[in-house]
C-alpha cells in the first residue's frame, strides 16, 4: 500500500467506525441526542380533547415557556451534553432554536428538558422541522392520523417524518404502530 492509499484507507475506516455514534441522519439533518432528549408528552393533551387544545388556534401560546427559561436551558445544553453540536454548527447560541422534540402543537411537554434541545437553524433543521410539525398537526386535527401516530413520527425520527408526510404526502394512519 502506498502512502496515499494508507491515508485514504485510514480516513474511510475512521468515518465508518464513528458513523454509528453520529446523531445526524444526513449531512445536513441534525437529530437530538436520544438519551438526552427522548421526548416527553404533555399529559393535558389526549386524543379525546385535541379540539380543546392543539386544534384550537393560539393554544400553544398559552403553554409556551418563557424565552428566559429556554435560553438558559439552551446555553446549558450547548455547554454540556450538546457540546458536540457546536463543533458542527458553531458556538453562537443565536444559531440554535431551543426546540421541543415533540412540539407543543403535537402535545409535547412545554418545559421538560427531556423534550427540549438546541436545534440548529442552518441546513435542514429547525425550519424544516417546523414544516413537518405543522403538517402532522393538520393531519391530526383533520382526523387523518391519530395524535399517537404523529407523536411517534416526530419523536422517533423527525427527518424521516418530513420525508414521509411532507415530501411524499403520506396520510395513512398506521395506528397499530
Amino acid at each position: 500500500m502506498n502512502k496515499v492509499t494508507k491515508i485514504l484507507f485510514a480516513t474511510v475506516t475512521t468515518v465508518l467506525l464513528t458513523a454509528g455514534t453520529a446523531v445526524a441522519t444526513g449531512p445536513d439533518w441534525q437529530l437530538p441526542i436520544k438519551k438526552q432528549t427522548p421526548g416527553v408528552l404533555n399529559p393535558v393533551v389526549t386524543q379525546s380533547n385535541i379540539k380543546d387544545n392543539i386544534c384550537k388556534s393560539g393554544w400553544t401560546n398559552t403553554v409556551r415557556p418563557p424565552v428566559s427559561y429556554t435560553n438558559k436551558l439552551k446555553n446549558d445544553q450547548l455547554a454540556g451534553p450538546y457540546a458536540s453540536f457546536t463543533k458542527i454548527w458553531g458556538t453562537d447560541p443565536s444559531a440554535y432554536e431551543e426546540d421541543h422534540l415533540i412540539s407543543l402543537q403535537l402535545g409535547g411537554s412545554p418545559t421538560d428538558p427531556k423534550n427540549l434541545f438546541p436545534e440548529p437553524y442552518s441546513g435542514n433543521n429547525a425550519r424544516k422541522k417546523d414544516v413537518v410539525e405543522t403538517k402532522l398537526k393538520r393531519l391530526v386535527c383533520a382526523g387523518t392520523i391519530t395524535l399517537k401516530v404523529a407523536q411517534k413520527a416526530i419523536s422517533s425520527d423527525w427527518a424521516k417524518a418530513y420525508q414521509k408526510y411532507v415530501v411524499n404526502g403520506d396520510t395513512a394512519d398506521n395506528s397499530s404502530n
